[in-house]
């Protein structure tokens, strides 16, 4: 279907542009949400009279959006969620977490301006791209801990997660090394390191 995009669309035009897209997507989002008419001659002349009045609208809009931009990018929320040892978390954060925690911060974040390609699923720092204008893309810092003192070390730059796994090593290697067996040792022969110990006792 062809199409006359109102508004900037990632990967397809700008305003005023006359695209080609599948029908489904035309008919079940651009069309809807009024983001694009028909392509036919009617609407060509009615886009043509307001074609000024859309762009300054859009204009406007843009400025807006590049404000909040300024406030909201770079913002950090803290998601305190239960894992497992290898840092998967038991559920994910979705849309709903990253819109709740900016809105908690005082930023007015709609859940479809947060774009995320899969929920989060894993501890860690992780970025969101927040879409406040279809020109005005800002990055806010999802930061997703066990507790608050481990949320305060991921701000800090500490990666939690390879520092759990270098402890839980060092605790194992430690644990081998009070067990460790002297090798090819034959029954009754005592370890030569006790012998040392014995003689320094002497």
């Amino acid at each position: 279907m062809d199409i006359i995009l109102l508004e900037r669309i990632e990967k397809l035009g700008t305003i005023g542009d006359v695209v080609s897209v599948k029908d489904g997507y035309a008919r079940n989002f651009l069309l809807p949400q009024k983001k694009a008419l028909r392509a036919n001659e009617a609407n060509k002349k009615v886009f043509e009279a307001n074609r000024d009045r859309l762009e300054k609208e859009n204009a406007e809009r843009r400025g807006e959006a590049e404000k909040l931009g300024e406030k909201v990018a770079g913002a950090e929320i803290v998601l305190i969620r239960a894992s497992s040892n290898a840092g998967h978390l038991y559920g994910s954060v979705n849309v709903r977490d990253i819109v709740s925690g900016l809105q908690a911060q005082g930023h007015d974040v709609d859940k479809k301006q947060i774009v995320m390609g899969h929920p989060i699923k894993t501890l860690g720092m992780h970025d969101v791209t927040v879409a406040l204008h279809p020109e005005v893309h800002v990055t806010v810092k999802a930061n997703v801990a066990r507790s608050d003192d481990e949320a305060e070390l991921q701000s800090q730059g500490v990666d939690v997660l390879a520092q759990m796994f270098e402890d839980e090593q060092r605790e194992i290697e430690e644990a081998a090394a009070e067990t460790r067996i002297e090798p090819n040792l034959e029954p009754g022969e005592i370890p030569a390191d006790m012998l040392e110990d014995s003689a320094d006792d002497a």
